[in-house]
């Protein structure tokens, strides 16, 4: 017998009866109150269900997709086929992930693509060397004090063969039957697209800066 099961509250609802008030042996009754056990146990069942959808940690479904769109409208939605603790796991990791800085947007991006992004600001020596320093002209890339606030960002999308190698219906070696093979739409396009990459950036750019971007192979 577990708690809030069809037995618990048949024993709940006869141990609330008065004594003394029916015989030992009461088949009609006990029929009575199994009915109504039954009817309790699944609305108690219902209550642990609406209880879990409240919290991200436990919730499931469509409840866990609407979390997600409360916190990040359609900039964080479900891949498809996706597990609910997976689901669960990016939420939370977006949740309180660093953001309005270099190693925010850097992390974010290589989150989502697997590859690390270049990041160059004009006016840190750190990216761009300087005069007398190894890392200088010919070397590195061209700093400026004349613009401050702003990055130049390189992303890369994910690296995925997609249906490489494989012949398309008009060649020749398709005709052969020795390589051809159906594929599923999900392999002609990218996890990842471009708009995923610039929201990305743009969710961890600092106020009031500029980020000249491009995304690359």
């Amino acid at each position: 017998m577990a708690t809030g099961d069809q037995t618990d509250m048949f024993s709940r609802l006869k141990s609330l009866l008065p004594r003394g008030w029916f015989p030992d042996s009461t088949p009609l009754l006990d029929g009575l109150l199994w009915g109504y056990s039954q009817a309790l146990a699944w609305l108690y069942s219902l209550y642990l269900f609406a209880q879990a959808q409240t919290r991200i940690k436990t919730a499931t479904g469509g409840w866990l997709d609407i979390a997600a769109q409360d916190f990040f409208g359609n900039g964080l939605v479900r891949y498809s086929g996706q597990s609910d603790d997976s689901y669960r796991n990016r939420i939370v990791i977006n949740i309180f992930r660093e953001r309005a800085t270099r190693y925010g947007m850097q992390k974010m991006l290589t989150d989502l693509t697997g590859r690390a992004p270049l990041i160059v600001e004009p006016a840190r020596p750190a990216d761009v060397g300087c005069l007398g320093v190894t890392a200088a002209l010919g070397v590195a890339m061209v700093g400026s004090y004349v613009s401050p606030y702003q990055a130049f960002v390189t992303a890369y999308r994910p690296q995925s063969n997609g249906a490489a190698n494989w012949p398309g219906i008009n060649t020749n070696a398709f005709g052969m039957a020795l390589s051809s093979g159906l594929l599923p739409s999900t392999k002609l396009s990218p996890t990842v697209s471009d708009a995923d990459i610039i929201a990305a950036i743009e969710a961890t750019r600092p106020a009031a800066t500029a980020v000249w971007y491009r995304i690359s192979n």
